[in-house]
């Protein structure tokens, strides 16, 4: 297992991201958003920018962190969060799709994270069959390009568990769409780390971590990885035990009053070392 962390949850300044990347020998990060601005977005002389720090520092980039699918299809009252791109109506996703595929490949970046439209509630056949219609439809894009796709289970949307994940992962048999597995999503909407790793396991090709406590009214409190309610000793060593050797990508997502989140990051990378070398028993 290899450490990485979506560049943004350390700082908007990809520099003071590189710069606390390096002090953990992370070799290649997950790219979001630079400076302010989303990836699928972001102009040329932006891409340049970023691609020469990524240079300087000594660093690839394992995955981007896209909004591809990020969008309504099935009458949805609510969204998730977007992180700086803008909503994309149906008819933009495959060109959107296609341009990110084409910033992967300017950043030799393996794997495209996709989602699966907003949540309107159960993974119902009628719904399953058109999320699976359009991912049938990405799929020659992805195999043009050689980039893999990554779905990530997002609580906001219609693939938001690890047992979802594998029902649609299931029924379709491509090399080039794999699972992302968010256990900290999972939780969001019930489904313990194990259980959902457990379903996901065999299509998972990259990992989220971020750390979560409920609250007494139900709602979700991010917080330092290994300090929540996610039991992330237990579950790096299920995911060790299952043979995985892809990357843990951290999102902190968490926030500490008076710290900046580059030093929040460095909390939540430390446990994650931590954790991992218990979990790996050093190797």
């Amino acid at each position: 297992m290899k450490l990485s962390v979506i560049t943004d949850e350390i700082a908007d300044d990809l520099q003071t991201a590189l710069q606390v990347a390096r002090e953990f020998g992370i070799e290649r990060v997950e790219l979001r958003t630079l400076w302010g601005v989303n990836i699928a977005q972001a102009d040329e002389a932006t891409l340049r920018r970023a691609k020469s720090l990524l240079q300087d520092y000594g660093m690839g980039v394992c995955a981007l962190a896209t909004p591809v699918f990020k969008t309504d299809l099935f009458g949805a009252s609510e969204r998730g969060p977007m992180h700086a791109a803008q909503e994309a109506d149906l008819a933009a996703q495959l060109p959107l799709l296609q341009h990110c595929l084409e910033v992967a490949a300017f950043f030799d970046a393996p794997l495209v994270r996709i989602f699966a439209f907003w949540r309107a509630g159960a993974l119902i056949p009628e719904r399953e069959t058109q999320i699976l219609g359009w991912l049938e439809r990405a799929i020659p894009y992805a195999e043009r390009a050689g980039v893999v796709l990554g779905l990530e289970n997002e609580h906001s949307c219609q693939v938001g568990t690890g047992a979802e994940l594998a029902q649609v992962l299931g029924k379709l048999n491509s090399p080039y769409l794999v699972g992302v597995w968010d256990p900290g999503n999972a939780f969001v909407l019930g489904e313990s780390a194990q259980a959902g790793f457990d379903a996901a396991q065999p299509y998972v090709r990259h990992i989220h971590i971020k750390d979560a406590v409920r609250q007494p009214d139900g709602s979700v409190r991010w917080v330092v990885v290994g300090q929540g309610d996610i039991g992330y000793r237990d579950h790096f060593q299920q995911i060790a035990r299952s043979g995985y050797t892809g990357y843990l990508s951290l999102e902190t997502h968490a926030r500490i009053e008076g710290l900046p989140q580059a030093e929040v990051s460095r909390q939540c990378l430390q446990a994650m070392q931590h954790l991992i070398e218990q979990a790996t028993g050093g190797k």
